[in-house]
């Protein structure tokens, strides 16, 4: 695995400790939002990995990471919808105002459980030996 993909799966790993934190803070919103985050990371890895580029935007690495997955059995396909349905969670904490723009603490739960999950997967899949993706 190259460094630089290393450094994305350190840093999901370090948002998925801050996610835990914020549970145990009650801050679902900011839990939700590191989630995210994390995933987001772990993908960057393997579109790293993958391609040699490191995507800035989100709809991209979201995209990609989805190309580059689409045929790939080591990787759980309900997970490989983590992305798209976690962002949610981040634009909720980010922009969304009002009586329902607050994250209940069990969808927080369930998010950084998955998130743990998409990040060992990634991490997995890129320790093992294969042929590129893509």
């Amino acid at each position: 695995m190259t460094p630089e993909a290393e450094r994305f799966l350190a840093k999901a790993n370090r948002l998925l400790v801050e996610a835990r934190t914020m549970l145990g803070a009650a801050l679902p919103e900011a839990a939700g939002r590191s989630a995210y985050l994390a995933g987001f990371h772990a993908a960057q890895a393997l579109v790293f990995e993958s391609s040699g580029r490191s995507l800035k935007m989100h709809a991209g690495v979201r995209a990609e990471f989805l190309r580059l997955t689409r045929n790939d059995a080591s990787l759980d396909g309900a997970l490989c919808s983590f992305l798209a349905r976690s962002y949610r969670l981040k634009a909720l904490a980010d922009y969304e105002t009002g009586p329902g723009a607050q994250l209940p603490a069990a969808r927080a739960e369930q998010a950084v459980a998955e998130a743990a999950r998409f990040v060992s997967q990634i991490a997995s899949s890129l320790a093992e030996p294969g042929p590129p993706r893509g």
